[in-house]
């Protein structure tokens, strides 16, 4: 337990019942085959005291609220960002969010981030990787970048199932192999799309140290051999892996680590738990794995811990 809270934790989720049982209403009853974790705002507080943990920025975790119906994506995506308001307004300090935007119905999207930056200020959005069969940097969700690039808003992406992997005959669950993936096709997708040369202002936070885009990167650059990737990514595609932002949640480990640090600065790594689908012990292997690291000197773990997510979201509040 710290004395003192002071850890940012931009990957941390909440599993209000609303979005439970809208969810079972449709038949879905896990993420990814993992049950979704009983949840309270004030189990959580205690959790992050015991972790020192100031400020948790919330979010809403794989499958999402998409799932055929626009209707009943909409109408999820606006209870899931006012349940996300409450919890600001009634934690003060305690918790930031990122919005729920009801994709792949872009006119909506930009309907709901009006509503959730403006009227509910809300702090960013959370994006899932892939929506339906549409990855991150699709063509037709242009017109959401424009004006996240416009709005310089900070966008949080969690990895969804991938497109037909409930096919495969596995028995892994999803978290485990799956969304590393879909992390990293979106990532590369991005890039390859021109999202972060097109719309330099927009922050990325890419979960799980990335997913396998860092230890995959000179495979993931050989897309430059292709004269429109090259178009599109004019500066090298290693120069937009590393303008993306990586959390640490299930990654601060001595086989992840020394390849997130082989390609971006640690100004862009920032603390993340993945609590509570994580249980509370990961959080504490988490911290352990930062702090053991030999590369990183106490100024570094700093930064990563609280100064790189109070420069990026303004963490500190009053």
């Amino acid at each position: 337990m710290s004395a003192e809270p002071h850890r940012i934790d931009v990957h941390h989720h909440i599993v209000p019942p609303e979005y439970v049982e809208a969810l079972n209403s449709i038949g879905i009853e896990s993420s990814g085959r993992i049950p979704f974790p009983k949840w309270s705002p004030e189990s959580t507080i205690d959790m992050m005291d015991r972790n020192g943990i100031a400020t948790a920025f919330a979010s809403i975790s794989a499958p999402g609220v998409y799932f055929g119906d626009n209707s009943f994506t909409r109408d999820l995506a606006r209870r899931c960002n006012e349940i996300l308001a409450r919890l600001v307004k009634d934690y003060g300090p305690r918790f930031g969010a990122f919005a729920v935007l009801p994709l792949p119905d872009v006119d909506a999207a930009l309907k709901e981030l009006e509503y959730a930056i403006d009227t509910l200020k809300l702090d960013g959005v959370g994006l899932l990787t892939s929506v339906g069969n549409q990855y991150l940097g699709d063509p037709d969700f242009d017109p959401l970048f424009e004006e996240l690039n416009r709005r310089q808003t900070v966008v949080y992406t969690h990895p969804n199932i991938p497109p037909g992997s409930e096919k495969a005959k596995l028995k892994i669950p999803a978290p485990t192999i799956d969304f590393i993936f879909d992390t990293t096709r979106a990532a590369a997708n991005m890039i390859y799309r021109g999202i972060p040369e097109r719309f330099p202002d927009i922050p990325i936070i890419l979960s799980h140290a990335g997913g396998a885009a860092p230890y995959l990167a000179g495979r993931i650059a050989l897309g430059e051999a292709n004269p429109r990737v090259r178009e599109r990514a004019p500066k090298g595609i290693i120069h937009y892996l590393k303008h993306f932002y990586y959390d640490t949640a299930l990654s601060a480990t001595p086989y992840a680590l020394p390849s997130l640090t082989a390609l971006v600065d640690p100004s862009h790594i920032l603390f993340g738990s993945d609590y509570p689908f994580a249980p509370e012990p990961i959080t504490g292997e988490t911290i352990k794995g930062i702090h053991s690291y030999d590369n990183f000197d106490i100024q570094t773990r700093s930064a990563i811990e609280s100064d790189n997510a109070i420069r990026l979201l303004r963490a500190m509040r009053p």
